[in-house]
């Protein structure tokens, strides 16, 4: 299974153009970068207008069709809106804007494309260029007409052939690519490949300490050979995840004084909604997660230990492990007894899955011998190793929530709302 390890961006005017025409959108596992044409604010605008759209949808919304179908699908309704924009305006007339949207799937990376923005794989240590570039100088060397190198200094390299909003159809090309663990993706504008060889920077972003040092360093670097256009870069680390592999934080591993009493039950549920039923659809509107062709992961198994548990004695571990397991039971059959059994499927809580990722649960983060008192609800696209710790302690200590209130958090930590989230 595939997901993102790490990301950076950036974004900067250069040092010849008075604004930045230049839009992104970042939201992994989904990334979208879109370059503007047609004056400084028109520019603007039809590149804001083709990001607002993945924007708005939080993500990649769930549908028929596969991923780069759906990425496709996103591109041309952003066509539309930004055509029906020029058209809505004299001063937006004639605008348009490149688009190229990446998602990194289970098992594969889709991508949509539409003009001159590219992206690039780092795979052991050499760039190679995925999508093609719909301009001018770019069918020529497909054509064998001119070489790369020609088409690098070419008069004529800053003509498109393809772009949004100037129609009010638009043909996008849309594929899957066979993803390895490690490998490093970019996006960018041409404000950086035109201005820094190919083979720079491949030297830069495998020479960096890390994504955001290596975003930096290019926009530095095209500033440095001259600047002259918009500068994005959008940069990502893909790994190969086996489930149950290495040690994740959190997940619902919670058992003997942490865990919660029946006290707890009762307050968690006194102002929640009815239970829903396990695998219930979420509302899009407010947990942007279960809308993102995000796949319900199943939540790792509780360890005995609990976290923290060390290197303590096998003895020790097995008395502990069944101390904590009678605890469990004990708060079970006392709900029982008090008639709030019925009451744990009202409560909620939020952890980490096997991935890692932020996972929203119903029922009580225990788990006796055969039996889980806990089931998926729904997992985010939100890695916690993107969290700060203070975050990260806010995920994984297992508050007994309502409805609302754990997916109202689940809605702060994809939308970077929440203080101490790490930047993207």
């Amino acid at each position: 299974m595939l997901r993102v390890a790490d990301h950076a961006a950036r974004t900067d005017t250069g040092r010849a153009r008075q604004a930045n025409e230049d839009s992104y959108w970042v939201r992994s596992p989904l990334f979208v970068l879109a370059d503007g044409m047609g004056g400084a604010q028109a520019g603007e605008v039809a590149s804001k207008t083709a990001v607002d759209v993945f924007a708005e949808q939080g993500g990649l919304p769930d549908g028929p069709g596969t991923y780069e179908e759906r990425l496709a699908a996103l591109v041309e309704r952003a066509n539309v809106q930004v055509h029906e924009r020029a058209l809505s305006d004299e001063q937006f007339a004639g605008m348009g804007t490149t688009l190229t949207v990446a998602y990194v799937g289970e098992d594969d990376l889709a991508i949509a494309h539409v003009g001159d923005s590219r992206f690039y794989v780092l795979r052991e240590g050499k760039l190679s260029q995925l999508t093609d570039d719909h301009s001018l100088v770019g069918e020529l060397v497909r054509r064998g007409q001119i070489s790369a190198e020609e088409a690098e200094d070419h008069p004529q390299r800053s003509i498109i052939t393809r772009a949004l909003g100037i129609e009010d159809e638009v043909v996008v090309d849309h594929f899957s690519w066979p993803v390895r663990d490690g490998d490093v993706f970019l996006l960018c504008s041409d404000g950086l490949t035109g201005m820094v060889p190919d083979a720079r920077v491949a030297e830069i972003v495998a020479g960096a300490p890390d994504l955001s040092n290596a975003a930096t360093r290019l926009v530095a670097a095209a500033n440095e050979a001259g600047g002259r256009d918009n500068i994005t870069v959008i940069l990502f680390r893909v790994e190969d995840v086996t489930p149950g592999d290495g040690a994740v934080v959190g997940g619902p591993t919670l058992a003997g004084a942490t865990a919660p009493s029946a006290e707890d039950v009762r307050d968690a549920t006194a102002t929640g909604p009815a239970a829903q039923p396990s695998g219930a659809p979420a509302d899009p509107r407010q947990v942007v997660g279960a809308s993102a062709g995000v796949q319900p992961r199943t939540p790792r198994p509780p360890r005995a230990g609990g976290p923290g548990s060390g290197a303590a004695p096998k003895r020790r571990r097995r008395w502990t492990g069944l101390a904590k397991g009678f605890t469990a039971l004990a708060v079970v059959l006392v709900l029982i007894a008090s008639g709030g059994w019925i009451a744990t499927r009202s409560v909620y809580f939020v952890g980490t899955d096997d991935d890692g990722f932020v996972t929203l649960y119903t029922g009580l983060p225990y788990s006796l011998p055969g039996i889980n008192l806990y089931s998926t609800e729904f997992t985010s696209g939100v890695p916690v190793q993107e969290l700060s710790p203070q975050v990260q302690r806010t995920v994984t200590e297992h508050k007994l929530r309502s409805h609302d209130d754990a997916v109202d958090l689940i809605r702060q930590l994809e939308q970077g709302e929440l203080a101490g989230q790490n930047p993207s």
